[in-house]
C-alpha cells in the first residue's frame, strides 16, 4: 500500500501535463498504450498512468522532432516492478524508430538523467509481464540543437575521423547530478577507434556503483562486450576498439558530483598492431574448451586450500546471493546478486540502479553445488565472454558476516 504522500508529486506532474487553457477547468490527461508523437515537445506515459499499468503488455511510442534537431527525453516519474536485471517489467529507449541502438533499459524507481538521441527520432518501449507492481512512468520529450552542451543533456553520434567529447559543464564546473550520456563512435568498416581520456575526475567508489564511465565494444551497452568501468581521478589507460564501433556511457546519480572528463578519439587502420594496457588485475589464462567432460565431472568434489591461499590465483572474488540457476547440458548457469566484490578482474558486472550482479557458469553442475537463495563466497576464473567459470577445484564456501574482516584484509593484499 503506497502512502498518500507519494501521490503529491503525481498530482503536480499531471497538472503540468494537462496544460489547460484559461477558459477550461483542468483535465486529467489520458495515457494510452503507445502512439506517434511529433513536434517540439510533449508528454508520454504508461497506459492508465498514474494507475497501475496493465499486465502482459507491449507499448511503443515513436517520437519525431523537426529535422536537424535531436530528441531529449526526461523521466519525470518512474515506478515499475523492481528487478536488479530489469527482466520482467521495463522501459527501453532507442535511437531512431527501427533497428536503432538501445540507449538504456530502466525499471524500479531509479530515475535516469536526460537521454538524447543522435538524430530527430527516438523510440520508447514498455513491456510488462503477467505480474505487475507500480504506477508506470511519465516522461517529457523536447527538441534541441545537436551541438548544444549544458546541464540538460549530452552524448550523441560521432562519425568524424577524430574528435573530443566532455561531461556537461566541462571545464567550468562540476557535472550535474542525475545525468545519463551515451556517445556512439562509428568508424568506417576497415578502421578501429583509439580512445584516450586526457583528464578524468568522477566520484570515487571501490566498485564504481554511483557515478561512472563504461566503455563497450560495439553499439550497445552489452556487459559481455564491456571493456571497462571507470571512476575516481586516474584516467583510464588508452583503449582500442576490437572493430569499428565504441559506445561510451556516463552516468551520475542524484548525490555527489565531480569535475568530469575530457576524452579524445581518433580512427586508425586495422592493420596497425594494437596494444592494450594490461588490466589492473592480472588475468590467469582460462581454457577455452569448458565443456564438461565425464572424467572432469567424476572427480570428487573437494574444496582445497583456504580463502588466503586461493585469493591470488583467482581472477575474481565476490560475496553474493544466487538468484537464478539454469541447467544447460552438464553445466549450471547462475546469476549472482553481489553483496560485495573484493577482486573484479575482467568479470562482467551488470548494474540496475544500485544493484549489481554477475553471471557464473559451474562447469560441472554438481561440483561445487550452488543453491538458489543462499549466500556464497565465490572465487574463480573469467572467460573471454566476461562470465565467471567455476571448476571443480574452485574455492566456494558459504558466506557469513564473520568472513567479512578477513575478506577486507585480502582486498588490500598485493598479489
Amino acid at each position: 500500500m503506497r502512502g498518500a504522500g507519494a501521490w503529491a508529486p503525481l498530482c503536480l506532474l499531471l497538472a503540468a501535463a494537462a496544460q489547460p487553457s484559461r477558459q477550461q477547468p483542468p483535465e486529467r490527461p489520458v495515457f494510452t498504450c503507445g502512439g506517434i508523437l511529433t513536434g517540439e515537445s510533449g508528454f508520454i506515459g504508461s497506459e492508465g498512468f498514474p494507475g497501475v499499468y496493465p499486465p502482459n503488455s507491449k507499448c511503443t511510442w515513436k517520437i519525431t522532432v523537426p529535422e536537424g534537431k535531436v530528441v531529449v527525453l526526461n523521466f519525470r516519474f518512474i515506478d515499475l516492478e523492481s528487478d536488479n536485471l530489469c527482466r520482467y517489467d521495463f522501459v527501453d529507449v532507442y535511437n531512431g524508430h527501427a533497428n536503432g541502438q538501445r540507449i538504456g533499459r530502466f525499471c524500479g524507481t531509479f530515475r535516469p538523467g536526460a537521454l538524447v538521441s543522435s538524430g530527430n527520432k527516438m523510440m520508447v518501449q514498455m513491456i510488462s509481464d503477467a505480474n505487475t507492481a507500480g504506477n508506470g512512468f511519465m516522461a517529457t520529450f523536447s527538441a534541441a540543437e545537436p551541438n548544444e552542451r549544458g546541464d540538460q543533456y549530452c552524448g550523441g553520434l560521432l562519425e568524424r575521423p577524430s574528435g573530443s567529447f566532455t561531461t556537461p559543464n566541462w571545464p567550468d564546473r562540476d557535472y550535474p547530478a542525475g545525468v545519463t550520456c551515451v556517445w556512439h563512435i562509428v568508424a568506417p568498416k576497415n578502421q578501429l577507434i583509439e580512445l584516450m581520456f586526457e583528464k578524468f575526475d568522477v566520484e570515487r567508489d571501490n566498485y564504481c556503483r554511483y557515478d561512472y564511465v563504461a566503455v563497450f565494444n560495439g553499439g550497445e551497452a552489452d556487459d559481455a562486450k564491456r571493456i571497462g568501468k571507470y571512476c575516481g581521478d586516474s584516467p583510464p589507460a588508452p583503449i582500442v576498439s576490437e572493430r569499428n564501433e565504441l559506445l561510451i556511457q556516463f552516468l551520475s546519480d542524484l548525490s555527489l558530483t565531480a569535475d568530469g572528463f575530457i576524452a579524445h578519439y581518433t580512427f586508425r587502420p586495422k592493420k596497425l598492431p594494437t596494444t592494450l594496457a594490461p588490466p589492473v588485475t592480472t588475468t590467469v589464462p582460462v581454457t577455452t574448451d569448458l565443456k564438461p567432460t565425464v572424467a572432469l565431472c567424476q572427480q570428487k568434489c573437494r574444496r582445497t586450500g583456504t580463502l588466503e591461499s586461493n585469493y591470488c590465483s583467482s581472477n575474481f572474488v565476490l560475496a553474493g546471493t544466487v538468484i537464478t540457476t539454469i541447467t544447460r547440458g552438464g553445466s549450471l548457469h547462475a546469476t549472482v546478486s553481489i553483496i560485495n566484490i573484493y577482486k573484479e578482474g575482467n568479470l562482467a558486472i551488470q548494474q540496475a540502479g544500485k544493484n549489481m550482479s554477475a553471471k557464473v557458469i559451474v562447469v560441472c553442475k554438481q561440483c561445487p553445488l550452488l543453491r538458489r537463495g543462499l549466500n556464497y563466497i565465490i572465487m574463480g576464473q573469467v572467460g573471454e565472454d566476461g562470465q565467471g567459470k567455476i571448476m571443480p577445484n574452485s574455492f566456494i564456501m558459504m558466506f557469513k558476516t564473520k568472513n567479512q574482516k578477513l575478506l577486507n584484509a585480502l582486498e588490500n593484499k598485493q598479489c
